[in-house]
């Protein structure tokens, strides 16, 4: 259990800030467009958006006995003004600014493999060649992380290894059939410890590579 948190940290730490954002999920059969990949995989995921914060300090002096009563007349008062004021600052703040939802900072792949190995089966070679293309567009010192992911059906280090393996066979066929530097793809093997957001752990989805920018 104890080797099993720690690994699950590890990997945890090398996905990186992409797994709280949003991901561009292509089922099989889906045309990837090698524009959009280019746009997702250009900004690094471990950049953050800004954060607005807008607050009120409220100063409180502790009244005199004498004078409680009429201070706290016109503490109540106050407070309803400034319960007013706050509220419509609010308002007038989320108006103003447009709803932000997480940007598209990866983007997932679901490359057939034959079973029980890391060969990829020809029909997945059409979305890995659009993605390949994407990636060319990028600048050249543009690096991209492949990460690769299990369900959790079989052992924890079985999932381990097998997705190393098969997010390295990605980074092979990338370097092989389309010439990217290798310098700029870094493989991760992931296994079971990623599932998608909301999805069973076990479902079949879960086998994926997931490409982000770096």
């Amino acid at each position: 259990m104890a080797r099993r948190l720690l690994l699950g940290t590890l990997l945890l730490a090398l996905a990186g800030s992409a797994l709280a954002q949003e991901v561009r999920l292509y089922r099989a059969g889906d045309a990837v467009d090698p524009s959009e990949v280019a746009a997702i995989l250009a900004q690094p995921s471990s950049a953050a958006p800004a954060m607005k914060m807008r607050s009120i300090r409220l100063l409180d002096d502790a009244p005199s006995a004498q004078a409680a009563p009429a201070v706290a007349a016109v503490a109540a008062v106050q407070g309803a003004a400034v319960q007013q004021v706050a509220a419509a600052a609010v308002a007038s703040d989320t108006a103003e600014r447009p709803v932000q939802r997480p940007r598209v900072s990866a983007l997932s792949l679901p490359v057939q493999f034959a079973f029980d190995s890391a060969d990829i089966l020809p029909s997945a070679r059409h979305q890995l060649d659009a993605l390949a293309e994407g990636i060319r567009m990028l600048p050249a010192i543009q690096a991209v992380v492949i990460e690769g992911h299990t369900d959790a059906v079989g052992s924890e280090l079985y999932n381990e290894q097998l997705s190393q393996r098969r997010a390295y066979a990605v980074k092979r066929y990338l370097v092989a059939s389309h010439g990217i530097d290798p310098a700029r793809l870094r493989a991760v093997g992931m296994g079971e410890y990623a599932p998608l957001p909301g999805r069973d752990p076990y479902a079949a989805e879960n086998r994926r590579v997931q490409f982000r920018g770096e």
